[in-house]
Formats: C-alpha cells, structure tokens, sequence
C-alpha cells in the first residue's frame, strides 16, 4: 500500500504557545511524530501540515515535507483534523498523488513510537479494516466518577456508586489521540476516508500522554529524559 502520514501543526496555540514547535528535550515537539512516522518505514510521504511559515521550516530541518501551506478556511479554531486531512489530500490528487491510507500523527503525543504505527497497520491488515484508531486504559474507571451540583451533595452519588475492587471492575478504554488511520478512496476527485470497519489499538497509557498544558510538556519531558532515552 502506498502510505501517507499527516502531522497537523497549526500555529496560534492559545493555551500553551507555539506547542506544536516548542523545544521539548531538545528537539521541537513536532520532530517526534516525524520521527516516529521515518522509523517505521511505512510512509512514501511525511507531510506536516500548517499555516506558518516558521512552522513549515521547523517541520523541513525535521525531515517533513511541506509542500503546500494550510488554507485559511482549515486554520482556526474551529478547523476538524479531519478537515484538515481532506484538504492534503485534495491538493495531493490535484498534482497526481494519490494513496491507499493516511495516517493522522497529533504532534501532542511525542511518546508514541514507531512500533505502536506499525502495529496499527499489521492489525489494520490482519482485521482487513478500513480504520484504527488508537486507544488505551482509562485512569479511573468511570463508576467512580460523578457531577456534582452546587451544594457538592453527595448521597445520591453514593446510591450509585459502584462500591467494588478496581480490580473487579470492567475496564474501560479511552481515545488517546496518538494515531488516526484511515484508507481512502478517491471518486470523482472527491476524496473518501472510510471508517464503517474501525477497530481500536491498545497502547500503554505512558505512550499516550497527550499534551495540553504546561503540567502535560513537564511530564513528557521528564518521561524522555528518564524512561525513553532513545527518544
């Protein structure tokens, strides 16, 4: 199959500025999503997408190629991933490029290595799927977990609660946003992301950390420094 990976780095982060390219143990956190998608050996492109030119140089010395800005339309806020993905494809096919899958890397999940992509695509083949999507364990089992209103009463809660061993408990999974795969089918130059066969890939929760904040930048960083050193 012939492979893509997109890596989504819009300039303009509100809560934690110029995550996408800010220097995380050395290396701009973008760098690690491309680096995970080359070790792999999957992908015939690498392509990170933006709205900025720095953005777009950081992405180039990290080995991405870049070969079209994002459009206004695909850069605010309110922009989906997925919006994102159709427009890089468009502009592929529109110069002869088409692909089989595509693979969505979130730069905020720098923990995410090569073996968890290439995981994804052997149970994408073994499932004969049209879609994986990664997952892993939540922290705590929603049972435990409840709204409270504005007195914070909680014997209604306490009615309900699930008053058992967390190992007793079924698990629960949650989406980790470190890895979107989808194949593709182009029909009349529209592109089509299909999804009506989508299976889940577990990884550990370590490898999912998702960055957000500057608590979530501190942890990572101090994950690679200590547990990920060939990272």
């Amino acid at each position: 199959m012939k492979n893509i990976a997109i890596i989504p780095a819009r300039s303009g982060s509100k809560g934690l500025p110029d995550k996408n390219i800010r220097v995380l143990n050395g290396h701009p956190l973008l760098y690690y999503s491309v680096k995970a998608a080359q070790e792999s050996g999957l992908f015939s492109e690498i392509m990170v997408s933006t709205d900025s030119e720095v953005y777009a140089e950081v992405a180039k010395s990290c080995g991405a190629s870049v070969p079209f800005l994002r459009s206004k339309e695909n850069s605010n806020d309110g922009s989906s991933s997925w919006d994102v993905v159709k427009e890089v494809l468009s502009n592929y096919n529109s110069i002869g490029l088409e692909f089989d899958t595509v693979c969505l890397l979130q730069p905020t999940s720098p923990l995410r290595e090569s073996k968890d992509i290439i995981n994804a695509y052997e149970l994408l083949n073994e499932k004969d799927a049209d879609a994986i999507t990664s997952v892993c364990e939540c922290e705590h089992s929603p049972l435990w977990c409840m709204t409270l209103d504005n007195d914070h009463y909680l014997s209604e809660f306490r009615k309900s609660l699930a008053d058992l061993p967390r190992q007793k408990l079924k698990q629960y999974y949650r989406f980790n946003g470190a890895i979107y795969i989808r194949k593709i089918e182009y029909i009349q130059n529209q592109v089509i992301l299909l999804e009506s066969k989508e299976y889940a890939y577990v990884m550990d929760r370590m490898g999912s950390v998702d960055i957000d904040t500057i608590n979530d930048f501190k942890y990572a960083e101090y994950l690679l420094k200590n547990l990920f050193d060939d990272m």
